[in-house]
Formats: structure tokens, sequence, C-alpha cells
């Protein structure tokens, strides 16, 4: 197994843990600091933001599972990327964002992902796109801190005006019921949504992130009046969702981490499954725009099903 290193830094690196390791394909998530000019530097030798360290996390992860591209969406979710001077509460040298490279193709994606954030604001994009160096593990204590101190980090992520920017962001740009489906859980009417009675070819893709979810070819009539397919993309998660009385499987997408729907062992061959979805959650993209808008890998799923 080929496993692959990526190297962000996003602020507080508490903070930059948990968005990446919940990820399918996703091994390790390091905290630590580099880019700095003191050899094996402690968090008190960064503090003072004097030994030139970006605060940063080290991901280690298999590109069969999941690809640079996908961590990058994620990695711009998670911060302001027009901030100079740190992030959030958090003021300093140390705490400025940036995406460390390894090799020529993460920085062609870096600066490609760099430009369409450019392209959604109105101030420059202030996160540098720089090489990597040596990455130093941060103290014990800092790694994982989410889930040692969970009510610390809690109260860390919200007083800091972190939680609450990466909600906004989330919501930028969606209409009230797509924020009541992705962001509150919500279901919506069946037999009065978008896409139940679709049938155009293409794929699906989350409507926050752009992350593929589902394609038409594994679309079927399930008779329930939402979107439904036997299987899905590389782009969802699973989660075991015991609200309203019941015991079910929630559908959640990866990157944006928002609520698609439900999954049900009643669908047809050659799975059983039946992913049964909220149009709210979705953007469709026609087979004519899938190489244009960056999803040309997913044409050979047409090829083989015309």
């Amino acid at each position: 197994m080929i496993m692959l290193k990526a190297i962000f830094a996003g602020g507080c690196f508490w903070c930059m843990v948990a968005p990446f390791k919940q990820l399918t394909g996703v091994q390790e998530v390091k905290a630590g600091y580099t880019a700095g000019h003191v050899k094996n530097p402690s968090y008190k030798d960064i503090s003072t933001g004097e030994s030139g360290h970006y605060e940063a996390v080290e991901i280690t992860y298999d590109p069969k599972l999941v690809n640079y591209a996908d961590l990058l969406k994620v990695f711009w979710l998670q911060i302001d990327p027009t901030d100079t001077n740190g992030q959030f509460a958090d003021r300093g040298p140390q705490y400025r964002t940036a995406i460390f490279y390894s090799n020529e193709e993460q920085r062609e994606l870096a600066e490609k992902s760099k430009q369409e954030e450019a392209n959604k604001r109105q101030k420059p994009i202030a996160t540098q796109i720089l090489a990597a160096v040596k990455f130093y593990e941060a103290e014990e204590y800092h790694q994982d801190y989410h889930l040692k101190q969970p009510l610390h980090y809690k109260r860390y992520s919200e007083g800091s005006g972190r939680a609450k920017y990466i909600e906004t962001n989330k919501r930028a740009g969606l209409n009230p019921n797509q924020c009541y489906v992705t962001r509150e859980n919500g279901t919506e009417k069946p037999f009065a949504n978008e896409y139940w009675n679709h049938h155009e070819a293409g794929i699906y893709v989350d409507i926050i992130s752009g992350e593929a979810l589902f394609a038409s070819v594994h679309k079927f009539d399930s008779g329930t009046g939402w979107p439904s397919f036997y299987q899905s993309l590389e782009g969802t998660e699973q989660r075991e969702d015991n609200s309203h009385g019941m015991s079910r499987v929630e559908v959640r997408s990866r990157i944006a981490d928002s609520h698609l729907g439900h999954l049900f062992p009643d669908g047809p061959k050659p799975t059983g499954l039946r992913y049964c979805i909220n149009s709210a959650a979705l953007r469709f993209i026609p087979v004519a725009e899938l190489e244009a808008q960056g999803y040309g890998k997913y044409l050979s799923l047409f090829k083989k099903n015309p």
C-alpha cells in the first residue's frame, strides 16, 4: 500500500486535525510545526511567533481512497484565507495559513484550488503555497486534542469564532431549504423536490463542496418520491442515526459534512442498497459538462452504461 503525505497550516492545529481525520482514506493526522529556523522546536519556542514556524498538520493518506484535491477542499472550508496575520482569535505569524506541497502535482493542484478560492472572494487570498520542509511533531498533549479534551476543544472552537465562520461559510449561497436539509439534518417533501423524477445522464455533486456523490447510471425509481441510488461514488460517509426514535444509517458528504439522506437495505441488485437522498443537498452536472467542470474521470461510467 502506497501512502502519501500532505501538510497544511490553518491556524490553531487543534482545530485542523478532526476535519481530516474523519475522512475515509486518511490514516493519520499529526499536529506539529514547520518552516521555521529553530531545530526541534517546542510549543514554547513557536508560541512567541519568533521561531518562524507555522502550526500545521501532517496528513498520511491512501490516494486510492481520498485524493489530494479532496484534501484541499477540506482545507479551504476550515480557514479564512484572506486573513494575513492569523486565524480568528489566534494572532501572530505562527497562525498564518499555508499549503506545503511535496511534489509538482501537489503544487499544481494547490495553485488551481487557490485560484478557484480567489474567484469566490472580494479580498486577496493570503494563504501561501510553499515547498514542504521538515515537519516536527508537536508534544503528545497536542495530538488528537479534540478527543482528549472534547469539552475544552468545543469551547475553544466556538469561542475563537472558527466554528461560526465555518458554518457561515458552508451556508453561503444556499437557499433556506438547502440550509435546512444539509446543515440542520432536515428532510424535504417527497415528490416535490428537484431530482426525484430526473432522468438526464450525469452526476450529482455536493451542493456545498462540489464533491462527486452519485451517478445517474446508479439511479432508480424507488417509488418514495426522493432521488434513490443503489450505490454511491466516493464522496459519502455513513453514520449511525438514532434520532426520532428510529435506528437508521445516515448518509453524509465527506468534505462539507452535510446531511444527504439515509441508507436502506431494500434496493435493487447488484448491491441491494437504497441511498434515499434529498435533492436539496445535490447539484446536477450533465455528461456534456463533466470534462469542463473538472469531473472528466467519471465519463467512463457513461461509456460503459450509455
